[in-house]
């Protein structure tokens, strides 16, 4: 029988993505099957061809519902896999609602493109699936219960363990029956923190063969806070923020990261810590979310403190656009948290272009945001950023605050990947940006004693007894390393064009205008800026 092979066709490289494939026993099993986000380049991969033919696969473990590990399965189903979709019950029923809301974004988003399009008589595009071809993969979902060992066949079992990162979300164990001894993988999921408000600790097994683990926050330590740690330091941001005229905007993933903010802010108000103040949730995903998250109460920590959240008299949530643009009208300070957490999407850019220019403003990010995304531009400091096609001058006070991060960070990941021990042949260091990849790679590698190591977009390793194995290939690459997990030529163009756009605000005249405007044309074509000059010097003499 030959060797497994694993193949990594996401997040490996970048934080988002993922897309594995499990090749054992003329088999081919999918862990996720995830969405690209971050710079332009990246999301561009969604839009082409699987690097591998989706009617070959024969089942897909997932290990939770976030767009980055499931928001391609309905492109998948679309293009022809018919085989089953492992998960646990609160990321299937997650999935029906987040699904067929990324669906939706995607016909709108498109929709809006076409009609730009249009006016520039550019082609028209097709959004990567819609809201029905969501619908239409959720009838090959099959749920598992934690720690129940399901036979796939061929020699083939796998069971899922709580990781702790949301609702549902899953470490996957699999074991694969050889000749000679049995294989055994844990990919990590994403792995939670020690005091997440809704989730317990991660769990997941000892002594396995090869760890696929995650690196988001492998080059960074958060100061572990306590909920009253976490409380006291939100509510001294509330009151910093707190202006008559003013607005918290607080971007947010719909999907656990919007019920813990909100479960603590009213805690601080329930206890005096923070006036009654107006909170609304301006995202339908969210509020369909937080209907799964009512229904799978028994599964959550500090489910009592989430439930009397949502019944807040001072609570309300926005479901059609006419309620969320009536939100523009409401005077005097209130909290908005509304979708996507990294600012690429959703309700929030719009929240955004109407706040950003306001100093009375300030933007609360509470969660990772990767590279390129308009939440990471913010955070690295950009004073000028262009949303839906405006030049925004940022006027607002941005603040991070990653205590909710459903991430470990370095030192947490050093301790979950210790805890797996023995680990027999090797770790596969993925869903890390490159400097957070190589810092883990770094710290790992002081205390295991087999091969750390951080594929490629579309390496695929065999797993032999003696380790892992990359085979050469010389299939297409879709994205060289430097271009993964790092902003791309479009952020070096918009921040260009900002840049000009403020050279010649600030130019004292007209005249100083034209020097600037000579200089751009000079760097881009200057053999023809030297004749231009030649011609104009023999005219004048």
């Amino acid at each position: 029988m030959p060797d497994p092979k694993l193949s990594f066709h996401g997040a490996a490289g970048s934080v988002t993505g993922s897309c594995f494939i499990l090749e054992a026993a003329d088999r081919r099993i999918m862990i996720d099957c995830g969405m690209f986000q971050g710079s332009k380049s990246e999301k561009e991969l969604n839009y082409r061809p699987f690097p591998f033919d989706p009617t070959e696969i024969d089942a897909v473990l997932l290990t939770h519902a976030h767009i980055d590990h499931s928001g391609l399965l309905p492109k998948l189903a679309k293009e022809g896999f018919s085989g089953p979709i492992y998960a646990t019950r609160p990321t299937m029923e997650l999935c029906g609602v987040m699904l067929q809301d990324s669906g939706h974004i995607q016909e709108s988003e498109v929709k809006q493109l076409n009609r730009r399009s249009r006016r520039r008589s550019r082609a028209p595009v097709e959004p990567i699936y819609t809201a029905d071809d969501a619908r239409m993969v959720m009838p090959q979902f099959i749920s598992v219960p934690y720690l129940q060992w399901r036979d796939m066949g061929d020699g083939i079992r796998f069971r899922f363990w709580n990781a702790g990162h949301m609702l549902g979300s899953a470490s996957i164990e699999i074991e694969v029956a050889g000749a000679d001894d049995a294989r055994r993988l844990l990919f990590s999921g994403d792995v939670g923190t020690r005091f997440k408000l809704l989730e317990g600790l991660p769990q997941a097994p000892s002594g396995i063969d090869y760890l696929i683990c995650e690196s988001t926050y492998g080059d960074r330590e958060r100061e572990d806070l306590t909920q009253d740690a976490r409380r006291n330091r939100l509510k001294e941001i509330v009151a910093k923020a707190h202006s008559p005229s003013g607005a918290l905007l607080i971007p947010s993933f719909a999907v656990e990261r919007t019920q813990e903010v909100l479960t603590d802010l009213i805690a601080l108000m329930d206890d005096g810590s923070l006036p009654r103040l107006p909170i609304m949730i301006d995202s339908p995903l969210a509020s369909r979310a937080t209907e799964v998250f009512k229904t799978q109460a028994g599964e959550l920590a500090n489910a009592a403190a989430f439930i009397r959240a949502l019944n807040a008299p001072n609570v309300r949530f926005t479901e059609s656009a006419e309620q969320s643009k009536a939100l523009d009208l409401v005077r005097g300070f209130h909290i908005i948290i509304a979708a996507s957490g990294m600012c690429e999407a959703g309700r929030i850019r719009h929240r955004l272009r109407n706040w950003l220019w306001r100093p009375e403003c300030t933007v609360l990010l509470v969660g990772f945001q990767a590279s390129g995304t308009l939440g990471r531009i913010l955070q690295d400091g950009a004073r000028v950023v262009r949303i839906q096609g405006d030049e925004i001058q940022v006027q607002a006070t941005i603040v991070t605050f990653d205590a909710y991060s459903g991430h470990a960070d370095a030192s947490d990941l050093e301790e979950w990947v210790s805890a797996r021990a023995p680990i027999g042949k090797g770790v596969f260091l993925v869903h890390g940006e490159p400097e957070a990849r190589s810092a883990l790679t770094s710290r790992l590698s002081k205390s295991l004693m087999v091969p750390v190591m951080e594929p490629r977009l579309d390496d695929s390793f065999s797993l032999t007894r003696e380790g892992a194995r990359l085979i050469e290939d010389a299939a297409h690459v879709r994205l060289a390393p430097e271009q993964l997990g790092r902003p791309d030529w479009h952020n070096d163009f918009q921040s260009f064009v900002l840049d000009l756009s403020d050279r010649l605000s600030q130019a004292a005249d007209q005249k100083g205008r034209a020097v600037i405007l000579r200089k751009v044309r000079r760097a881009l074509d200057p053999g023809e800026e030297d004749i231009k000059a030649k011609e104009n010097h023999n005219a004048m003499h």
